[in-house]
């Protein structure tokens, strides 16, 4: 996967190991909520507790008591927590593909990061988790962090974003493929559920409203039939392109524009670049990211290929310079979902694409 399976390009060894656990622990510009009622009804009488999910990605999860040292796995994850202004109860963030969402950077600053990417299982063993999420399934799989199992046999419960498996069939050698076309509400979902482990409700409403908001604002902006969009994340030589149905499924069906690749329900099918120029695309969406464990990473360099290639020179979208610029964090199914309906329906109208 272009961001899902960062270390998928280099082997990655895990050794057992075995830890006795403490059984207690200590939108762009989403600022996160005080944290004064962070504590409250940890495990108390009257409160809700234990939580249980009957079906997250397969598996029942049950939380015995508000989490005091939880680890995010993915960015994804560590973004909603620290939206919901849970900082001081996490414990590690990890696998990073961006610099953190404007508005959270002094409240990311106060958990420690246990690696840029994929951290060994022995080293998250060692922040003493008390709950782990993360936003893809090869994270909580083989050749990622460590098998969920590995986790729940050491009583660490395991949440797994929705918007992984929901609609979606993972048994493939690639970055799955959707069975049906992702929505917003799995995100919503995901945060809800989330606000829900950590006894926080009320934080989960105030966001997931913030996000409506927001979308329904940038879908309102103009209409954009006629336009038709390609998603590029990651590698010039074999190019991942988004696929019909994932989260820049979700930004093409909010405002109304075509994706030229919404022929495929893979996530993530790697497309040669014959193809790409037939497509012709009106507006190219690039990733923008700051990691470095592939080709043309970043716009710049993505931007340098495409106007120096020769068969892509000629295209519509670069002859006009149409670009528009993503982080990688909003290509994926997350809070900064948001940010990309916005900003590409922001740039469309710039172009001059809008009826």
């Amino acid at each position: 996967m272009p961001l899902a399976h960062p270390a998928r390009s280099a082997a990655l060894f895990l050794t057992a190991g075995v830890l006795l656990l403490a059984a207690t622990g200590c939108g762009g510009g989403t600022a996160a909520p005080s944290s004064k009622d962070a504590g409250k009804g940890a495990g108390a009488p009257g409160t809700g507790y234990p939580v249980t999910l009957d079906d997250n990605c397969g598996q029942r999860v049950t939380v015995d008591r508000a989490p005091r040292r939880a680890v995010a796995l993915d960015q994804g994850a560590a973004e909603i927590m620290l939206s919901l202004g849970l900082a001081d109860r996490m414990a590690g963030t990890a696998t990073w593909t961006d610099p953190v969402l404007k508005g959270l950077e002094k409240e990311n600053a106060k958990v420690p990061r246990l690696a840029d990417r994929y951290p060994s299982f022995e080293k998250v063993l060692d922040a003493e988790p008390d709950f782990a999420a993360a936003s893809f399934s090869y994270t909580l799989g083989k050749g990622g962090v460590a098998p969920r199992e590995r986790f729940e046999k050491l009583g660490v419960p395991t949440y797994l974003s929705p918007t992984d498996c929901v609609g979606k069939d993972n048994s493939g050698d690639g970055d799955g493929v959707r069975t049906r076309p992702l929505t917003m509400e799995t995100v919503y979902g995901e945060i809800r559920d989330l606000a829900r482990v950590f006894a926080v409700p009320e934080r989960g409403e105030k966001l997931v409203a913030s996000l409506k908001s927001r979308v329904e604002k940038a879908a309102s902006a103009g209409d954009f039939e006629d336009v038709t969009v390609l998603y590029w994340f990651a590698n010039a030589e074999a190019p991942y392109m988004a696929g019909c149905c994932g989260a820049p499924g979700i930004v093409t069906r909010t405002l109304g524009a075509k994706n030229v690749f919404d022929d495929t329900r893979a996530e993530w099918p790697q497309i040669n670049w014959e193809t790409v120029v037939d497509r012709d695309p009106d507006v190219l969406v690039i990733g923008d990211l700051t990691r470095r464990s592939q080709s043309a990473e970043s716009a710049a360099k993505k931007i340098e290929f495409l106007e120096s290639d020769p068969v892509t020179r000629n295209m519509t979208a670069v002859r006009k310079k149409r670009y528009v610029l993503l982080s990688g964090q909003a290509m994926n199914p997350t809070v900064r979902t948001v940010d990309a309906v916005e900003k590409v329906a922001a740039a469309l109208r710039a172009y001059g694409l809008a009826k």
